[in-house]
């Protein structure tokens, strides 16, 4: 066997495999002798029919299989050796059918070759690295929907802009009849608020669907349709109110903030102030690291400058999914994955560069971490290690979900060098502030 390379460019090359009768001759007779012993052919009896026989009946699709066994086996190896970094996989170039009369066959395979560049962490402009903290309004609020959760309801005769009301929202003609409690704050316009103050109980309110909320989902919970009858709903509804209550805000106590964190844990208003702005910032950290991984991401795709195999990679998308592409699909299936295809290339480099790795008692980790979590959400505080190893290892189980952990894991990694690296400016906002400079004003 002899297999050459010729590099067409510096991003395409193809392989010539050449095959002799002696690689696979020896391998293709013991396979046929094998036949021989199990062969059942009227006429003859097992073991005895004629060896002429079996190759003429079997024989070719034998050396088929054989050489094509031989082909992907000596491929693989070369790639490997020659340490050739591809992309995609090597497609067989056409040729004229294939005399399997010959002793000899020739096979050309296309190579999509990974492109040179480096990675530059230090780029001249700097990405802003987002400091979330949690300001006094926010911390106010939050005390304030405690303070509700916890409190006591009033009762009232008339409603006021800040009562709970209960009632039920009817319509014969759409068969709606759906018994809720709401807020006046809750509603789109000031108008439909101010139907409601004074109103008594056994008071109807008409109401129309159109514009009642911001989002057609609220309107789907209140009228309890389906997702699709919301959109657009445009219909009277009554909304006719069986009871008023106004929410008592309960006191900063130590019972209050024994039921929120266990006893003793925190003492006074100024503890609980410190406990609540500490939680939420912890939270905050995750949107402003997920925040500074996109943008770092973003920007290393638009300034890392290199050239991409685009033909060969658009000719290797036609036949490399579940469903064959004609070449437009596959120009058009290219041009979607060529942004991600480029960031997988940046991340590779990072990852050899830095040495980032993941080891499979990270990913374990993790995946306890994770379940541990999960199971306090649902008041189960202290697992047993057992309990944690017996999920875990169920979880990860689960190739996807293990694939998943770990490239969670390496972002996570990645995300340390990028701090540590990167030129990066802080900047310090409220939670509020965020949301309005990355996401618009909401």
């Amino acid at each position: 066997m002899n297999i050459t390379r010729e590099n067409v460019d510096a991003l395409n090359a193809v392989v010539k495999v050449d095959i002799a009768k002696e690689d696979y001759s020896d391998k293709v007779e013991k396979i046929l002798v094998d036949y021989r012993k199990t062969a059942n052919i009227p006429g003859f009896r097992k073991g005895h029919v004629p060896m002429g026989m079996v190759k003429k009946q079997y024989g070719k699709a034998v050396l088929v299989d054989e050489v094509n066994k031989l082909l992907q086996d000596a491929l693989n190896k070369y790639l490997t050796e020659e340490k050739l970094d591809v992309l995609g996989q090597p497609l067989p170039k056409t040729q004229e059918e294939i005399d399997w009369e010959s002793d000899k066959f020739s096979f050309e395979f296309e190579l999509g070759l990974a492109p040179e560049f480096k990675v530059d962490l230090k780029s001249k402009k700097s990405i802003t690295q987002y400091n979330i903290v949690a300001d006094k309004k926010m911390i106010d609020e939050q005390i304030e929907r405690v303070q509700k959760q916890y409190g006591k309801l009033v009762p009232q005769d008339a409603v006021e802009k800040d009562s709970e009301i209960t009632g039920a929202y009817t319509n014969e003609e759409k068969e709606i009849d759906n018994t809720v409690t709401l807020t006046l704050d809750k509603f789109k316009g000031k108008s439909t608020a101010k139907q409601f103050v004074g109103a008594k109980a056994g008071d109807v309110i008409t109401l129309k669907t159109k514009g009642l909320f911001e989002d057609d989902h609220d309107l789907m919970h209140a009228l309890k349709i389906e997702h699709d009858d919301a959109h657009g709903l445009d219909v009277e509804v009554n909304f006719t109110i069986s009871e008023i209550n106004k929410r008592e805000l309960a006191d900063l106590d130590q019972e209050l903030f024994d039921k929120l964190f266990g006893k003793d844990e925190v003492t006074s208003v100024t503890e609980l102030r410190a406990k609540i702005k500490e939680d939420a910032e912890k939270q905050f950290v995750q949107q402003a690291d997920q925040k500074l991984l996109n943008d770092v991401t973003e920007h290393l795709v638009e300034n890392t400058k290199f050239d991409l195999p685009a033909e060969f990679l658009t000719k290797w998308m036609q036949t490399s999914g579940e469903q064959e592409l004609d070449a437009d699909q596959a120009r058009e299936e290219y041009e979607k994955s060529e942004k991600s295809l480029r960031y997988q290339l940046i991340e590779g480099k990072l990852i050899e560069a830095n040495n980032v790795q993941v080891t499979m008692d990270d990913i374990k980790s993790h995946a306890r971490e994770m379940i541990k979590g999960q199971m306090a959400q649902f008041g189960q505080m202290n697992p047993s290690d057992k309990e944690l190893d017996d999920i875990a290892a169920r979880v990860l189980s689960n190739q996807d979900e293990a694939r998943r952990i770990s490239e969670q894991l390496v972002s996570q990694k990645l995300l340390t060098v990028y701090k540590e690296k990167a030129n990066l400016k802080t900047k310090e906002l409220s939670y509020e502030n965020f949301v309005k400079e990355v996401y618009g004003d909401k």
